[in-house]
């Protein structure tokens, strides 16, 4: 396993439970870059390129609308690995 792995191993999981919040190694995950969700992962595993490469609104309490917004985040051009967060929305 090299760093980078061992670094990703040790992360939260956007939306896991909270008795086991880390990843998973047979899941696929971006790392959320910014706002609200910074440094979290989202689990990206099965999903389409063309839904993944479309961005997700991710529900959180913690952006500008707090309880009910959403966070939103687009992947970032040529490194599918990271979503950079574009803002928020009601």
């Amino acid at each position: 396993m090299d760093r980078y792995e061992e670094q990703l191993l040790r992360r939260r999981v956007y939306g896991a439970d909270h008795d086991h919040p880390g990843p998973r190694p047979d899941r696929c995950y971006a790392e959320l870059v910014g706002g609200p969700l910074d440094g979290l992962l989202l689990d990206i595993t099965g999903r389409p390129h063309e839904e993944v490469g479309t961005g997700v609104a991710l529900a959180t309490e913690l952006g500008r609308f707090g309880a009910g917004g959403r966070a939103m985040y687009d992947p970032r051009p040529g490194d599918p690995t990271r979503f950079d967060w574009a803002g928020d929305t009601p």
